[in-house]
């Protein structure tokens, strides 16, 4: 299952991996926050490293449906409601300068651009009060939005908010070109150079699949750190949520549209194509992702009919209780390692903003926004967000014990896309069949021994304790598990 950006893509080749070489700055994550940090160190003279678990835009930048916009859904209210004013202005800030470095950069190496209006509405009238709160917060800050009844969507709305001239593009484009404009300047990316870990000695050692490689200082750029340090696993949430492309008769729409109900449903075109995202979940908690898939294309159906599905794939992203982004230097990492994490499914411009955050921090410059956000105050509802998040953690661990125990491992093989889960001994396994193939693994995630579940649309093991994926043969995918999951033979005996 690829994203429509994934299966489109021309193939980025890797550097041969240079073990054993130093190096000033290492980033490890070929995302948009790596590749973007990567490129504005180099431009000023450093040697830098990009390590990648897999390959370029494996994770969320390859999955994410690549709307660039200060106009993100109802985001200024929900940092409103766990800060205060002045964080979200420095959050605004941030996001505006971080847009037009990205529309500035993209223009000038030619890469394809649309431009659109970006709009929240409310398709009940229960979500009115969401956009009018919406436009009065983008207005505090500078954001010229203006309110609008209907948007030209084949189904009512009750009220909008638009921000104009924002932007979408194919996101794999984007990290082609930073790939390229990086390597030009002596840049190296190691694909496939899974990072076991890193020691903060000086220079920092950092443990890959490939062998070692050092460097000066290293930025963790991974989604979720993959370093267990400063607890920023327990700090934020692992979501999941769908994207689908589709062909479809008659009229695109015209602009980039999130919706303020839950599920959320987001819309925006790609050539002749309608994206349609939305029905997220805590990752590993959904009773059935394939049902969430299919009612996002039901849903779609519905207003446009004979929609024909070309790609469904699905995109991780990690949510911080203030939703702010968390970045910066690493506890314990000695000053030598940093982190960013927490875009809240807004990393097209949260992932440039990081990035402009950490060249900062390595190069001793800072500009008002990032020290504000720096010195924010964790207020009493991000603390009870946070609170609540790790009592639902706790509750997942003792009910993926519980159902894993429950009844032994099945000794008949899953049919084609099913996976199931038992005991095995007196710890929980799960076995399952992708694409003919039957394999089976412990299920016990090797992060921090949370239970697994079985994605039924993905066909992959999720945690859902701290978002850890592997695939149907235990190979990691992503989230803060560094280790693959344990095979087992002879399961059915």
């Amino acid at each position: 299952m690829a994203s429509l950006w994934l299966d489109t893509a021309s193939p980025i080749s890797t550097d041969p991996f240079e073990a054993d070489t130093e190096f000033d700055e290492v980033i490890v994550g070929a995302g948009i926050t790596g590749l973007v940090t990567a490129l504005l160190l180099a431009r000023e003279g450093r040697r830098v490293a990009v390590v990648e678990a897999r390959f370029v835009g494996a994770a969320t930048t390859g999955n994410t449906t690549a709307k660039l916009s200060q106009l993100q859904g109802t985001q200024l209210s929900k940092v409103k409601d766990a800060t205060y004013q002045r964080i979200v202005q420095a959050y605004a800030d941030g996001n505006r300068e971080a847009f037009d470095w990205m529309t500035g950069y993209l223009a000038f190496r030619g890469v394809p651009v649309d431009r659109r209006d970006a709009v929240t509405y409310a398709s009940t009238a229960d979500g009115v009060a969401a956009v009018l709160r919406e436009h009065e917060l983008a207005a505090s800050v500078g954001l010229e939005t203006r309110l609008v009844d209907d948007v030209g969507l084949p189904f009512p709305t009750h009220a909008a908010v638009v921000l104009a001239d924002q932007a979408q593009f194919d996101p794999m484009d984007v990290l082609a070109t930073l790939v390229a404009d990086f390597r030009a300047l002596g840049g190296k990316v190691f694909e496939g150079a899974r990072v076991t870990g890193v020691r903060a000695s000086r220079p920092v050692q950092v443990s890959t699949r490939l062998g070692e490689i050092f460097g000066g200082r290293v930025v963790l750029a991974t989604g979720t750190p993959i370093l267990d340090r400063g607890l920023y696993f327990a700090k934020v949430s692992a979501q999941r949520s769908y994207a689908q492309s589709f062909r479809v008769q008659g009229e695109l729409p015209r602009g980039m549209f999130l919706s303020v109900e839950s599920p959320a449903r987001s819309i925006r075109t790609y050539r002749d194509l309608l994206l349609i995202g939305g029905n997220g979940h805590g990752v590993g908690r959904s009773s059935s992702p394939r049902a969430a898939m299919q009612d996002l294309a039901d849903w779609t159906a519905d207003y446009w009919p004979g929609a024909e599905l070309t790609n469904s794939w699905a995109a991780q992203d990690y949510v911080a209780p203030h939703h702010v982004p968390f970045v910066g230097a690493l506890p314990r990492g000695r000053g030598r390692v940093f982190l960013a994490t927490g875009f809240d499914k807004w990393g097209m411009t949260n992932g440039v903003a990081t990035a402009m955050t950490l060249v900062a921090d390595l190069l001793g410059t800072h500009r008002p926004w990032q020290t504000e956000l720096r010195h924010r105050i964790t207020t009493p509802r991000a603390i009870a967000s946070a609170v609540g998040e790790n009592l639902a953690v706790g509750a997942w661990y003792a009910k993926g014990w519980a159902r894993s125990l429950s009844r032994p491992l099945t000794t008949t093989e899953p049919a084609e896309g099913e996976g199931a889960i038992g005991r095995r001994g007196v710890l929980p396994a799960g076995v399952s069949t992708v694409d003919g193939v039957t394999c089976s693994v412990s299920t016990v995630c090797p992060h921090l021994f949370a239970a697994l579940s079985w994605n039924d649309g993905e066909k992959s093991w999720d945690c859902p304790a701290h978002g850890s994926r592997f695939a149907p043969d235990g190979t990691r995918l992503e989230g803060p598990a560094k280790r693959d999951l344990t095979r087992l033979v002879n399961w059915a005996g």
